[in-house]
């Protein structure tokens, strides 16, 4: 039976190396929204017909993690969501904890699992508050984000968990972390293999690009210039040293790393 309380959020884009062994995961008691972020038919059929619990939606385009997310979350009628990435593997409670964490803690927008580099000695398996949660697993309380908005469409990929939990703090809301929730997070490989050269040039451009527009969003553009501009400087040095080198992949990524932040400076759109 389905669960009526949670629908499961997963933005994919090239994942089918990846997906599989999630959906295994998590098993067929909730409903699971599928964003894939191409036109891949055959992608979508393979999922709907071995997953009765899976809806994929293709975007025709690639939304990247913000607008994918979104996407996804506008579709779900539940109480409750669960973001994940495509490279997750839950345990065999998870779920089921999350669910009894909503009982039990009624005062909450957002939790994430047990996050080994946010460990709380004090609170030992007890759930915690904390300012943010990694976006691979967010478990989101649906009605506070008709206020909040869901992720800020003008990010692509890099630093818009962070700016979603930095608007829930400041509607006084609250964010967890708990403990007793353990996901398995590869990382930085929920694409196929086949593609890693050029994901690798697309992170360096996003991270260099997300990181100037969310402290100007945040922090004004002056202070993100003055702390950013290092950074500008440090790229053009490297882009010509590898250029000497003749090491095109570390001139080509520290090139994308440049573009990324200069474009973003001159208030251009994640557009890469």
């Amino acid at each position: 039976m389905i669960n009526k309380n949670l629908t499961i959020v997963i933005n994919t884009f090239k994942s089918s190396d990846k997906i599989f062994k999630c959906l295994d995961s998590i098993g067929s008691n909730y409903k699971i929204i599928v964003v894939e972020n191409s036109t891949d038919t055959s992608f979508k059929k393979n999922l709907e017909k071995k997953y009765k619990n899976v809806s994929c939606f293709l975007t025709n385009q690639n939304l990247g993690y913000a607008k994918g997310n979104n996407f996804g979350l506008n579709l779900v009628k539940t109480k409750f969501s669960l973001i994940l990435n495509p490279d997750t593997i839950l345990k065999k409670d998870s779920l089921r904890n999350f669910l009894k964490f909503s009982k039990q803690y009624k005062f909450f927008s957002i939790v994430g699992p047990f996050d080994k580099d946010k460990v709380n000695i004090k609170s030992s398996n007890k759930p915690y508050e904390v300012n943010n949660v990694k976006g691979f697993a967010m478990f989101l309380k649906m009605k506070d984000f008709k206020k909040i908005g869901f992720f800020d469409k003008n990010f692509f990929i890099y630093c818009e968990e962070i700016d979603l939990c930095k608007r829930v703090k400041k509607n006084k809301k609250k964010i967890f972390i708990n403990p007793k929730i353990k996901i398995h997070h590869l990382g930085g490989s929920s694409h196929n293999k086949s593609i890693n050269f050029k994901m690798e040039l697309s992170r360096n451009w996003h991270w260099m690009w997300s990181q100037f527009y969310f402290n100007r969003k945040h922090y004004g553009y002056f202070y993100s210039v003055i702390k950013f501009f290092p950074k500008l400087i440090f790229s053009v040095i490297k882009i010509f040293f590898y250029a000497m080198l003749f090491n095109k992949k570390k001139f080509q990524i520290y090139f994308h790393r440049f573009m990324g932040l200069f474009n973003s400076m001159i208030l251009r759109s994640s557009f890469y």
